[in-house]
């Protein structure tokens, strides 16, 4: 079997920009565990939490959003994720998603985007799989 073309390792150290929070209206998917990890977290009862912070779409459960695409997760003023321990697991894979590492190009554009990828901490190859294929976005 050949390496991916991101064989010898990738860089990444989160700055707690924010930008992977924000901008265009998307999905934050989250599961049963990651609703309960959340709502403990933040001290509230499961259903009160799913009832102010989640919705549905199809099958599935997505974080809801401010108005303008922002994770509602994300505080406007500081930028920064203010459930980050507990934040889902889509949110912990970061930027090591399977669309981010299609081709060195789609990575490239992941590193104009966000200001930590292509810098910092080197992830081995294992690594970047075991984050990739934690759950796919």
């Amino acid at each position: 079997m050949v390496d991916p073309w991101y064989g010898d390792g990738l860089r990444f150290s989160c700055t707690q920009c924010g930008r992977c929070c924000s901008g265009a209206p998307g999905f934050v998917w989250v599961d049963d565990d990651e609703t309960a990890l959340l709502a403990e977290h933040m001290g509230m009862e499961l259903e009160e939490f799913r009832d102010r912070f989640v919705r549905r779409v199809g099958a599935r459960e997505s974080l809801v959003e401010y108005p303008d695409g922002d994770c509602i997760f994300l505080d406007p003023d500081t930028r920064g994720c203010t459930v980050y321990e507990a934040r889902p697991i889509q949110c912990r894979s970061w930027p090591f998603w399977p669309s981010n590492l299609e081709t060195k190009k789609t990575w490239e554009k992941t590193c104009r985007a966000c200001p930590g990828a292509g810098q910092g901490q080197l992830y081995s190859l294992s690594e970047i799989e075991v984050q990739r294929n934690r759950k796919q976005v």
